[in-house]
């Protein structure tokens, strides 16, 4: 048969995964990274790492880990924290619908759980913004209930110990992994972190295995077969949808022109200026003219692209001086201080800020 006719994970396959527990904990014990998060597991900790981990880079998490727990170290605290603090807290992390459902799951805390995260699986998922993956690792390592904890580092590990050519994506592959996995009752988060810290540090994405320093290459069927480096299998994402936006720094006297952000991508954070399409010359002095600014020479900065999960924007910027444009509503102000203290900016338009910090000094 060949690999891309295999749809599900065959018994045989995940027999792969018996008698896996030894290893990898002995070698977990001797190579774990020392992690902010694993210094004081207690389960709000666990809880925030957890939510900022997803796809984010673990030497990104680091610093804003330490600083959001030490302006925010309990669910009472992010209950109460006002949206643009949250915001400004979790500014570059991305995907900053997790900060607002971590906001509205402390708030759930507060008034279902007595102001502690519950020590169950089935309450953890009941929040929002916690999945299977988050519920199990929670429960696993801050209460020490033996669940799996299985995302897409734990899946890679599992398909190449398994050999298996099973598309990942499949809510049925998953399932079948999940499922399989024996979790040790005595050290189940262990475990569960040591199959994560196997994935970042051996098992590598997008990159050769480190096989020859794998403690368990002796039971791996992608390792004893040579297919590793072609596993694990998922189905191709759908082509970003290509957006050409014109993004123009407006300034005055009075600093930077923001507009906060309406409902959808990137909903209530703030951002210069951004017009659809690409404009220049005539046409965007007709649109700032439209917008009742009155606009002195433009100078160029240049162009940029940023990657969202499913679009890609194609930016080219501007700056331009204005001293009468009226400011709408949904706009204010900003010193270049300001900016950098009060106001959330996602990094998709970190090419144009820089500009304006160097330009204010």
């Amino acid at each position: 048969m060949h690999p891309e006719d295999i749809l599900l994970v065959s018994q045989e396959s995940l027999s792969a995964l018996e008698g896996i527990h030894t290893p990898l904990l002995a070698w977990y014990d001797q190579n774990a990274r020392a992690l902010p998060w694993r210094e004081n597991p207690n389960p709000y900790r666990v809880w925030i790492s957890e939510i900022m981990l997803q796809q984010t880079r673990v030497e990104a998490v680091r610093s804003y880990f330490t600083r959001f727990v030490a302006e925010l170290p309990n669910p009472a605290a992010l209950a109460a924290v006002p949206d643009d603090r949250l915001l400004k807290l979790w500014e570059g992390l991305g995907y900053y619908s997790r900060a607002r459902n971590l906001k509205g799951a402390a708030k759930q805390i507060m008034e279902r759980f007595a102001g502690a995260l519950p020590a169950s699986y089935a309450a953890l998922l009941s929040l929002p913004g916690i999945g299977e993956y988050t519920a199990g690792a929670v429960a696993s390592i801050a209460f020490g209930i033996p669940v799996p904890a299985v995302d897409g580092n734990v899946l890679r590990v599992l398909s190449r110990l398994a050999g298996s050519y099973a598309d990942i994506s499949l809510p049925a592959v998953k399932q079948a992994y999940r499922q399989t996995l024996v979790i040790p009752h005595n050290r189940p988060g262990d475990f569960n972190q040591s199959l994560m810290e196997l994935g970042a540090l051996i098992c590598l994405p997008n990159a050769a295995p480190l096989c020859g320093r794998c403690p368990l290459r002796g039971v791996c069927a992608g390792y004893q077969g040579g297919c590793a480096l072609e596993l694990p299998q998922k189905a191709r994402r759908k082509a970003r949808r290509i957006e050409e936006r014109t993004i123009v720094l407006i300034t005055s006297q009075s600093g930077v022109l923001l507009f906060r952000r309406g409902k959808g991508l990137l909903s209530g954070m703030y951002e210069p200026l951004n017009l659809p399409p690409h404009l220049a010359g005539d046409a965007l002095r007709s649109a700032l003219l439209d917008m009742g600014a009155s606009p002195g020479a433009f100078d160029y900065l240049g162009t940029a692209k940023h990657l969202f999960t499913h679009v890609e924007w194609r930016m080219q910027g501007y700056h331009v001086r204005s001293e009468s444009f009226p400011a709408p509503e949904n706009a204010v102000w900003a010193t270049p201080r300001e900016v950098k203290k009060n106001y959330a900016i996602p990094s998709a338009f970190d090419a144009y800020i820089t500009y304006l910090h160097g330009d204010s000094r």
